[in-house]
């Protein structure tokens, strides 16, 4: 059997030329998916019944299945999911206020990149997500909400690095974003990466309005190579041209990430430093406060110590925005929820 939602919309539509359907069936299959939130082939009652058979015979729409819901009281939704294969990957529904509710999704299970405060990182990458499987997190996420409520952001932040699948992310997002999918704007979804210039420039290439963040967390590459790995052999000046080159040829502000971390990249000489890099630049930084996980040694740095980073990048000429956490009550932070629930300590390494 193939899973329905890897097959959309070309090839799901040559299955119904060969059985001589006409081409508004997959159109109408999609819908009863996409948008009237059914889980069966048999509840889609504008298809004729034999159709409806012969598609539950040989697809599936379902591959993963909840294992573990968490509520956070600021609103925030975390699932952890089991796939078919029974690995476990995390997303998170973040809530600002009844108009805006973003879907936070993974691109792979694990991550590779190895950034040294992530509980993601911590076991390795095993393997890419597919195109039905991050669908899947935005139709999980999607059905929390109530009826008269929809999706109306995406953040590709989740676990993984989401410009090391772009194979399987790109056609997940198309359908997210059509007007006859989850109809959510493009310039709605953003695409969190650690910093791959050739991933970068291939996204710019594609022609989409997706906002694009970059995980900095530090000014400079001594830092940044102890922090992130990845680093080692890029470089961020690779980083920041190839953002430039996006920057140029979408017309989209970039957002530098910085998670700032107590005594490690939080002293004034580290924001003045980024600021200097970032100060001729049409850049947002988006200061994110430590989220502590348990397994690691780094912590959260004061209010004070944060309030006098933005006040130095301020005053260096950069935009700055202070992200505040949600859901740290649930372990919203990526990979804590998996790792958490591992069968055994070593399942994840």
């Amino acid at each position: 059997m193939q899973h329905l939602l890897d097959v959309f919309p070309e090839r799901l539509s040559s299955w119904l030329a060969d059985r001589q359907e006409p081409e508004y069936r997959a159109g109408q299959i999609r819908q009863w998916i996409l948008r009237r939130r059914v889980d069966r082939f048999e509840e889609m009652t504008d298809l004729p019944k034999s159709l409806r058979s012969q598609l539950a015979e040989e697809f599936f729409i379902w591959s993963s299945q909840i294992t573990a819901h968490q509520k956070a009281p600021d609103g925030t939704e975390k699932l952890l999911l089991q796939l078919a294969d029974a690995e476990r990957i995390e997303c998170v529904l973040l809530r600002d206020d009844r108009e805006h509710c973003t879907a936070c999704i993974s691109s792979q299970v694990g991550c590779g990149m190895g950034c040294v405060f992530c509980a993601s990182g911590l076991g390795g990458v095993i393997r890419n997500l597919s195109t039905g499987e991050i669908l899947e997190e935005l139709l999980h996420l999607d059905r929390l909400l109530p009826p008269e409520e929809r999706l109306t952001h995406i953040v590709v932040m989740g676990m993984g690095e989401p410009l090391a699948n772009l194979d399987r992310l790109l056609p997940a997002l198309a359908l997210a974003t059509d007007s006859e999918g989850l109809g959510i704007g493009a310039r709605r979804v953003t695409i969190s990466t650690v910093g791959l210039p050739a991933g970068i420039r291939r996204l710019a290439d594609a022609g989409v309005q997706y906002h694009l963040a970059i995980s900095l967390h530090a000014p400079d590459d001594a830092l940044r190579n102890q922090l992130v790995p990845a680093n080692r052999g890029v470089g961020i000046g690779a980083i920041l041209e190839a953002a430039d080159q996006y920057f140029q040829k979408t017309g989209r502000r970039i957002t530098y990430e910085y998670v700032l971390i107590q005594r490690v990249n939080d002293h004034p000489r580290h924001a003045r430093a980024l600021a200097a890099l970032l100060r001729n630049r049409n850049a947002l930084v988006n200061l994110i406060p430590y989220n502590p996980v348990p397994e690691l040694p780094f912590q959260t740095p004061s209010w004070s110590r944060t309030e006098r980073f933005v006040q130095l990048l301020q005053a260096g000429g950069v935009n700055v925005h202070v992200r505040y956490r949600k859901g740290n009550q649930i372990e919203a932070a990526c990979g804590q929820l998996r790792r958490r629930t591992a069968k055994n300590p070593g399942d994840e390494d």
